[in-house]
């Protein structure tokens, strides 16, 4: 068996100095049919090690229901890493941020508000002890002085920009070696006086994030830790995108010219990200720096290898720059073929409130409640009050979180935005019902945001008066995919409805992975054969989603699935050659 230490000065591997050569790939975000593939690519590159977070809301989605199968198998995700012949970094959390659905923590965590946020407090910590039992009842027997990959674990993330609760740190210290940990244990943070103050420990070994200025940034952190190994734990070699903005990508050229001075240093270094995939289902996160911004399904990342697990430009500059550093293999990634094209049609499926209400069961309250009040995993909530206004009159809700398609006796009348502060509408003359459809699209995943709850907050008033009487139906993505679909038929203007379902058919000769154009379609969510592709937007910037080969059924009939939510100008969706992932700011 080898061991991994910290040494005075460098990385110890049955003692002598090692440099760890890392890159970020999230396996959750990832096909398990293709972590061999991306894992052999890091190898390719240059890399020694492959990093992962854990991401505790898709392990336990209910306080007791643990799920490590399937795309969540972190055992065998380990042991590929590790027939590979690379070692392996492992981040628990419980917080990882990522750009993921609350940070990577539960939502049911915080059905009680008084519940702790990163913080000692005793409910939290004692769901954080059942949560890192169980993960690291998979990592221990994997670490490297048992035989397998792992050689590092890391204690929170970026704990140093959320607080200073040195005691929480602490307890997640004791927690983590309690189980079994033995390989060294480090912290993660921006290189800032005082997030490297209050986001470590003694027995802690610090590391920092950062995309740039290696040389600057690394002489900071050296003053907060005058000995151990330099490392960039999070080298950020590109950054994600949220709907309504652009593409965001970064020069191949210069993020290698700083990251073969961040080597030249002698750190150590792992990659944010090697090989970003994508938020499938609906496990995107969001930002809200007082502008909520939700991420997009794409978490291309502009890694070395993209979305698809192609190598980019940045692949090659960083495996030139890697050469320098140590010994490459011969082997280089083939080049990939275009993927398959072709149309698919899509017919309206029906109205799916009504499928909804028709199917799930139905809360009665007197008030609408919130989504923790009513079923804190739900993606959407309705809400239906039957009562009849005469009059045109003003809807007001006391808060948005995130999206309210407003419906007056089968109609659309409007759309109420999180991000645009929209808390009032005009309604037309109600005859029978008034229906909201409230839609998550992303729970915030940093700051103090962190945690909230979603739905309408604050109740509902029309002209003032309280509307009372509800009947209320929650559902997740999987709720959703197996609603009953109406028969259907093509709608005469060749489009689709706002809250409809559609659904079309296909044949694919083969599993390759194909790009599914989307730009025909408004707001909504995607399925093929079952498998949440994620969401989509006309506002973009993606234009397209990502198609795992391994959904696909070769040589029979597969079905695509839309909700789409607004409205969709054409009754098509299709696969073309390539993705898009839209418009790069100049």
């Amino acid at each position: 068996m080898s061991r991994f230490t910290i040494g005075e000065r460098d990385f110890l591997l049955d003692g002598a100095p090692h440099r760890v050569l890392s890159g970020a790939i999230h396996y959750f975000r990832v096909h398990p049919d293709h972590w061999q593939d991306r894992v052999r690519k890091a190898r390719l590159m240059g890399l020694n090690t492959v990093e992962t977070y854990v991401p505790w809301n898709l392990h336990e989605p209910r306080p007791g229901t643990w799920k490590d199968s399937g795309p969540l198998d972190l055992g065998r995700f380990l042991r590929t890493v590790a027939d590979e012949g690379l070692h392996a970094i492992v981040r628990p959390g419980p917080y990882i941020c990522a750009e993921f659905t609350n940070g990577g923590l539960p939502a049911w965590l915080f059905t009680d508000p008084s519940v702790g946020v990163r913080r000692n407090e005793p409910r939290f910590l004692r769901a954080i002890r059942t949560y890192l039992e169980r993960v690291l009842d998979i990592v221990v027997p994997l670490q490297i002085d048992a035989g397998g990959p792992v050689i590092l674990v890391q204690v929170e993330n970026e704990y140093g920009a959320y607080g200073d609760d040195a005691d929480y740190l602490d307890a997640l210290t004791a927690m983590v070696r309690g189980a079994g940990v033995t390989v060294p244990l480090t912290t993660v943070d921006q290189p800032r006086p005082h997030m490297l103050a209050n986001g470590s420990r003694p027995g802690l070994h610090r590391t920092a994030s950062f995309g740039s200025r290696s040389a600057e940034r690394l002489r900071t952190l050296r003053l907060h830790q005058p000995t151990g190994p330099l490392m960039s734990s999070e080298y950020w070699d590109g950054w994600f995108d949220s709907w309504g903005m652009y593409h965001h990508t970064t020069s191949a050229e210069e993020s290698a010219a700083d990251l073969d001075t961040l080597l030249g240093t002698g750190a150590s270094v792992n990659l944010y990200m090697f090989h970003g995939g994508t938020n499938f289902g609906l496990t995107n996160g969001a930002n809200d720096k007082g502008v909520y911004q939700p991420i997009a399904t794409t978490y291309d990342y502009d890694a070395p290898l993209d979305e698809a697990g192609r190598p980019t430009g940045k692949y090659w500059a960083y495996r030139r720059v890697l050469a320098k550093y140590t010994e490459m293999p011969e082997e280089v990634p083939a080049d990939a073929a275009p993927a398959p094209v072709g149309e698919v049609a899509l017919t309206p499926a029906g109205f799916f409130p009504v499928a909804a209400f028709g199917t799930m069961p139905v809360t009665v309250t007197d008030t609408v409640p919130t989504f923790a009040e009513i079923r804190d995993d739900a993606a959407f909530v309705l809400h239906r009050s039957r009562f009849r206004h005469p009059s045109v009159s003003v809807l007001t809700v006391g808060e948005v979180r995130d999206r309210v398609h407003v419906v007056v006796d089968g109609h659309l009348v409007g759309v109420l935005q999180r991000e645009d502060r929209a808390t009032a509408l005009t309604l037309p003359p109600v005859a029978g019902e008034l229906l909201l459809v409230v839609e998550d699209q992303g729970r915030v995943n940093y700051g103090p945001r962190l945690g909230e709850d979603k739905g309408i907050v604050g109740g509902v008033r029309v002209d003032g008066a309280p509307v009372t009487g509800w009947e209320t139906v929650a559902l997740t993505a999987d709720d959703v995919i197996g609603l009953p679909r109406a028969g259907g038929h093509p709608n005469p203007s060749g489009s689709i409805p706002a809250l409809s379902l559609a659904a079309g058919t296909f044949e694919a000769e083969d599993a390759r992975d194909r790009f599914l154009d989307v730009s025909s379609l408004g707001k909504g969510v995607a399925w093929i054969n079952g498998f949440c592709l994620g969401r989509y937007w006309s506002r973009g910037p993606q234009r397209t989603l990502f198609v795992p080969g391994p959904v696909l059924d070769p040589g029979g009939e597969n079905t695509l699935v839309v909700l789409e939510l607004d409205t969709a100008p054409a009754a098509l969706a299709g696969f073309v050659a390539d993705h898009d992932l839209g418009p790069v700011e100049d």
